[in-house]
């Protein structure tokens, strides 16, 4: 299935700008509520399962032997049509 990108907001944060964001968000799903990004005429609301799934990924990118860029990635997936389910391969831990 193509990909559809319903919105992307991608700019330079300090990292307490970035803390307050991801606190945002961790605040609404805490709570059940919904979770709507808005960045200049852009805007999404989403609604995510009780269970979606959470990967975490990191990156090195850049030419061999010589890596210029470093990346974390935070993604929440779910199925839109699908039931409540759980999948996955382990435990996460961040320390």
């Amino acid at each position: 299935m193509p990909e559809e990108v319903l919105f992307k907001s991608e700019s330079d944060q300090s990292r307490e700008e970035i803390a307050s964001y991801l606190r945002k968000v961790a605040d609404n799903l805490d709570s059940g509520n919904d979770i709507s990004l808005k960045a200049g005429s852009e805007s999404v609301t989403l609604n995510p399962p009780a269970r979606p799934t959470f990967e975490v990924k990191v990156e090195r990118e850049g030419p061999a032997g010589n890596m210029t860029e470093l990346s974390m990635e935070f993604e929440l997936e779910w199925d839109e049509n699908a039931s409540e389910e759980s999948s996955g391969i382990g435990q996460l831990e961040i320390e």
